[in-house]
């Protein structure tokens, strides 16, 4: 990524932005949501992939740890003792880990050996299912245990493949976690699952792309802090709309990107 032009680095820049805000206001979505962006500017999904993941092994940490600190203060303010409750749903947690382990280190390995524009055709066809599923307000749903172990064993493989499974885990997920703990719950399983990811690059030789990661860092901080704005606002109100608007413009963004990835 040392050839771009400016104006290729200024848009990668507010994919960035965006990518923060996405992540810390919805607790998920700051792949899915800023790949298909990206790979158009530049496409090579090794170069974003461990940039997005240190900045999410980052940023989930600060979030879950700044979370439980305000709570801690809160209670101390309001006179409360006992032990409080954590941000993060820690039981479910490790209740749906083993599932999705095996399918996430095969997801791994698949995007170690496959070639560059393979992957990015098999995450721009991903994204167009999720971006349908969005703009027409039907987000996936499961109904039975076995569907939820599908849907996680799906989602982990896929997040091994290329960190956007979180809309088949969410799907689950979202039936069982309390909606004030979902988004820190979301952040703890990406940090595990992205952990994993981060240990297989740095295995395979991966360039972490460290120089990229120092100066994408606060243009991710940014929509970070607007984020957590963002998500106080999403606690009070739905907003089917947001996600039916985003998923025009993934779609939109997608089909470009699977024709552009078959003419070349």
């Amino acid at each position: 990524m040392t050839d771009l032009a400016l104006y290729q680095y200024l848009l990668i820049a507010l994919c960035f932005v965006w990518s923060g805000f996405v992540r810390s206001g919805l607790g998920f979505g700051g792949s899915v949501l800023s790949l298909p962006f990206l790979l158009l500017i530049y496409n090579a999904p090794l170069v974003y992939l461990p940039i997005i993941s240190v900045h999410l092994l980052f940023f989930s940490t600060l979030t879950i740890v700044m979370n439980n600190r305000g709570r801690a203060s809160e209670n101390e303010a309001g006179g409360q003792g006992g032990a409080r409750q954590s941000t993060v749903d820690w039981q479910y947690l490790w209740r749906i880990l083993p599932i999705m382990i095996v399918p996430k280190l095969i997801g791994v390995f698949g995007l170690i050996t496959l070639p560059s524009h393979i992957l990015s055709v098999i995450i721009f066809a991903i994204i167009s299912v999720y971006s349908l599923s969005y703009l027409l307000n039907r987000p996936f749903r499961s109904n039975s245990k076995t569907v939820d172990v599908i849907f996680l064993m799906l989602g982990g493989y896929i997040s091994g493949t290329s960190l956007i499974g979180a809309p088949l885990i969410i799907a689950v997920a979202a039936q069982y976690v309390a909606k004030e703990r979902l988004r820190d719950t979301l952040l703890a399983l990406w940090f595990i699952l992205v952990s994993i990811k981060m240990a297989a690059f740095i295995y395979a030789g991966v360039d972490l792309q460290l120089i990229h990661n120092l100066w994408l860092l606060p243009c991710a901080a940014v929509g970070h802090v607007l984020g957590l704005r963002f998500h106080d606002y999403m606690l009070k109100a739905e907003t089917p709309r947001f996600f039916q608007i985003m998923g025009g413009a993934l779609l939109s963004i997608s089909v470009i990107g699977l024709v552009s990835s078959f003419l070349h």
